[in-house]
């Protein structure tokens, strides 16, 4: 996987360095690869400095969404009245653009941690809720009917049957929220905050240091696929029965 990663970053690389020999961008517009790899190899105490808020962020959140969606999965697959009432709610989150409401949270929860790890958990619980339903839902029916067969209670056939069952399907919905935790963090970080690496994009685009913005994503990729890898590896360690 590494070296799949390394050949497409060296072959985006090649083609923005094209580009900018095509049609001669200014530095304002597209700074080239080269401006963008100094910035990081003279300013990496900065960019390093601002991704520990960003990285507490994206942990805090990513946890709590594997949390509070893997119960709600649970609840909903084991309670009629859940699926009737609450469904709609897990919907409706969804419906909202969390860029509507990151300034509502830091109007209510304020410019610290809170805002930005709601911000987050917003975006991340629906894809860990909806993958770990759907796949309590579509245990085999044999399975369940066995059981039943020898008197099992629903609780037991939930927890020894169901859920060992859905654990890849939930293991795919955590794989989508670790890409997904950096981003809300970002998020919560540019409608207010006073640091991380979000904060950091926002005071280089008021100064036009285009090249800082894009030092400062690449830092988002790299702690992006850092945390997909190791939640991937962690998965395939628990989950030794699914490839």
């Amino acid at each position: 996987m590494l070296k799949r990663v390394l050949i497409s970053l060296l072959s985006l690389i090649i083609l923005w360095q094209g580009l900018l020999w095509l049609y001669q961008f200014p530095p304002y517009i597209l700074p080239s690869p080269r401006q963008v790899l100094e910035v990081w190899w003279h300013g990496w105490p900065v960019l390093l400095q601002q991704s520990i808020p960003t990285l507490w962020e994206t942990l805090a959140s990513f946890i709590l969404a594997a949390f509070v969606g893997s119960i709600m999965a649970l609840t909903l697959a084991y309670f009629t009245w859940a699926r009737n009432w609450l469904f709609p709610w897990v919907l409706v989150s969804q419906a909202l653009p969390t860029f509507a409401l990151a300034p509502l949270l830091v109007v209510w929860l304020g410019y610290g941690l809170g805002s930005k790890i709601v911000t987050a958990l917003i975006m991340m619980f629906f894809p860990i809720t909806s993958a770990f339903y759907d796949g309590l839902r579509r245990t085999k029916p044999e399975w369940i009917d066995l059981a039943k067969t020898m008197n099992a209670k629903k609780r037991a056939i939930l927890w020894f049957i169901c859920v060992p069952a859905a654990l890849p399907n939930l293991a795919s919905g955590l794989r989508v929220a670790a890409v997904l935790a950096p981003m809300g963090a970002v998020v919560g970080e540019w409608v207010g905050s006073s640091r991380g690496l979000g904060y950091l994009m926002l005071n280089a685009n008021a100064r036009m240091q285009i090249d800082w913005m894009f030092a400062a994503l690449m830092a988002i990729t790299v702690w992006t696929l850092l945390l997909y890898g190791v939640v991937d590896w962690g998965l395939k360690k628990l989950i030794t029965w699914h490839e």
